[in-house]
């Protein structure tokens, strides 16, 4: 890892709670740094349950990392638990929302809620039908509270959609997929708000290139097309700070999830330049998940090697200005 501008960088946990962990998420809370990610005997076994792990707001280790959600049903049949994604609200619950089901196809969107920044959650909640809830990256929330969630569709071909929860959370509706899985196989857009530019997502896909789209109010959206960042058909995540920069973590290769990366685009996510390789080495190096804290500093978290979680800090004022 090059240390120019990571300033801490320290695993979640050391003794793995279960033998695989993939798919972490990351929030801010008034307590510090909350984690999940999905973690079983390996994806997709039906053991496989959503583990949560925190971290004091100044520093300090990461908690023993505890379960919160299995895919147990009333009638006691399990099914593995898929993609956590975690969102505070400004004014309400830390949310956790997660899938439940047999296969990326077959699944559907769950949702959490705790009053009390993490330390306990209520019980679990199934979204309505035809709902996913944010399928791996963290949702957009509006003036009024309402949430943009960038989401997708697995079943037959491989399409993005984006869904909007209102009243709290309560009220739901999806728009229309975006793509037709013909021209991209996309999934697990990340959703991006630019200060002059609009809405962006950016999607992962199967034909070797990260592929984006645009909007001016978040519901209508411009047909995907290809950018210039390659993509092995991986995850990617990404975050606007402060200053108006962008901040993409992502894959830079075009079949293997090695290296893993952070671009920066300072003209709205038209243009990024790879600043910072966070692993180089052979192995899986994948799924970051990526929010900027109260702070400023940009915290970034993903799967290594499917054995345990990275964390790593980065001050976003060392890395380099895109020319």
């Amino acid at each position: 890892m090059e240390a120019t501008a990571a300033i801490r960088s320290d695993f979640i946990f050391d003794i793995a709670p279960a033998p695989c962990a993939h798919a972490s998420t990351l929030a801010e809370t008034g307590r510090g740094l909350v984690a999940a990610w999905f973690g079983g005997s390996y994806e997709g076994h039906d053991d496989v349950g959503i583990w949560l792990a925190e971290r004091p707001l100044h520093g300090g280790r990461w908690s023993e990392p505890r379960l919160v959600a299995e895919g147990v049903q009333a009638d006691g049949k399990r099914y593995p638990c898929w993609n956590p994604v975690l969102h505070r609200a400004r004014a309400g619950p830390l949310l956790l929302f997660y899938k439940v089901g047999p296969s990326p196809s077959r699944w559907w969107g769950m949702v959490m809620r705790s009053d009390d920044q993490g330390r306990s959650w209520e019980a679990p909640q199934r979204l309505p039908d035809g709902i996913l809830g944010p399928i791996k990256n963290k949702p957009i929330e509006t003036g009024d509270g309402s949430l943009i969630c960038p989401s997708s569709s697995e079943r037959g071909r491989w399409r993005v959609h984006v869904e909007y929860a209102g009243d709290g959370g309560q009220a739901w509706h999806a728009g229309k997929p975006l793509n037709s899985g013909r021209d991209f196989a996309a999934i697990q857009p990340c959703l991006m708000v630019w200060p002059d530019a609009g809405y962006q997502l950016l999607c992962r896909t199967r034909q070797g290139v990260v592929a984006d789209c645009r909007s001016n109010d978040g519901r209508h959206f411009s047909p995907l097309r290809a950018t210039v960042l390659p993509n092995p058909d991986s995850g990617i995540d990404g975050v606007v700070l402060g200053d108006g920069r962008g901040v993409l973590v992502y894959n830079h290769a075009a079949r293997r999830r090695t290296p893993l990366n952070v671009a920066v685009s300072a003209d709205g996510g038209r243009t990024w330049a790879p600043t910072l390789v966070l692993e180089c080495e052979a192995g899986e190096f994948s799924y970051p998940a990526v929010i900027c804290d109260g702070a400023g500093l940009v915290q970034i978290t993903y799967t290594w090697n499917r054995q345990t979680i990275r964390h790593v800090t980065v001050d976003p004022r060392a890395l380099p200005r895109p020319e």
